[in-house]
């Protein structure tokens, strides 16, 4: 097995985030890999001197853009393994029509995020959040037989938008549960819907006929605004939409309007902006649960990405091709 030269690319905060002490080690055990800091600006001297001779870069968030400047700068660059998910930021065409190998670990992020989405699935079933909130006003009236016949998760509705890395992810999780499943994906037809498990609809149908609809399409310029005025009005009172993939993919101004009706609630670990403003009304709206973009990979979870980097480095090291790779044809589909 030969000892690529490798650096990491990102900045330095994610650096020490996602590779710790034991992870470095690994990836010093299967390359021959530049000495810290990572390069977070490509146009350093010390940059370019560690760029002249690295043929693999580990790349995660706050990688400069790999453009033809940084790539003239690294002339035997053969291959980025990312320890994140989308590679848009900085995987440039100049990339690709260099030949670049590209690889990604979207599918170890996309497990932390299909873990968050079924747990809110679960708990906006049982209406956790609302009746924790009561049960702390008035103990005397928390009586479990008055429960309403809308609360539970026992044949349910969910519908999934996007059966995307994520999406296919939360189908697999909700296998155990007796929820209906619904999805909608233009690209997958009705025999792959239903090996995955789930019933092909349409866009107004998945809306239209879900307890709950959870978003997982990625941000595409088809896709923005996609979840509008039309579609969150046609949701079922008292549904809930769940959002982990960007803000920008639902109406905000919209969802907001009939969040705040109270007729639909709402989780969203993205909004659009990111951050909301401190006046937001979505702030102090009682039927919304804003989380700070936490479900993708956090603290233990960065391991996860890190192994995932360490094992593409091995595996390109070793001639066997990367297991994750990321194809320039399928970018029009991906975050």
């Amino acid at each position: 097995m030969t000892r690529p030269r490798t650096a990491l690319a990102m900045s330095s905060r994610a650096a020490a985030a996602v590779f710790a002490p034991r992870s470095l080690a690994a990836l010093a055990e299967v390359c021959d890999l530049a000495p810290p800091p990572a390069l977070d600006d490509l146009t350093t001297a010390r940059a370019k001197e560690v760029l002249a001779d690295v043929e693999v870069l580990v790349t995660g968030w706050g990688c400069p853009p790999l453009d033809a400047d940084a790539l003239a700068a690294a002339p035997r660059l053969k291959a980025v393994v990312h320890a994140a998910g989308s590679v848009r930021a900085h995987v440039t065409d100049a990339c690709w029509e260099r030949g670049l190998a590209v690889s990604s670990a979207a599918a170890a992020n996309a497990l932390p995020v299909a873990e968050y989405t079924l747990a809110m699935i679960l708990l906006h079933g049982k209406h956790v959040l609302e009746r924790a909130r009561d049960y702390r006003r008035d103990r005397e009236r928390a009586d479990w037989l008055l429960t309403p016949r809308e609360v539970g998760n026992y044949r349910r509705t969910v519908g999934i938008l996007s059966a995307s890395l994520i999406g296919r992810r939360v189908i697999e999780l909700l296998r155990p549960f007796d929820f209906e499943v619904l999805l909608h994906d233009p690209y997958v037809t009705a025999a792959q819907a239903a090996e995955l498990g789930a019933e092909p609809v349409s866009l107004p149908a998945l809306f239209a006929r879900g307890d709950l609809v959870s978003v997982h399409t990625p941000l595409l310029p088809a896709t923005r605004g996609l979840v509008g005025r039309e579609l969150l009005a046609s949701m079922r009172r008292g549904a809930t939409l769940i959002n982990t993939s960007r803000g920008a993919v639902v109406d905000q101004d919209a969802l907001t309007d009939v969040v705040r009706t109270g007729r639909i609630r709402a989780v969203l670990d993205v909004t659009d902006p990111e951050v909301l403003p401190p006046g937001h009304p979505l702030w102090d709206c009682p039927g919304a649960l804003i989380t700070p973009h936490l479900a993708g990979s956090q603290g233990s979870e960065w391991q996860r990405l890190a192994d995932t980097a360490v094992g593409e480095v091995a595996r390109w090291a070793a001639g066997a091709g990367l297991a994750h790779p990321v194809r320039r044809e399928r970018l029009a589909y991906l975050a």
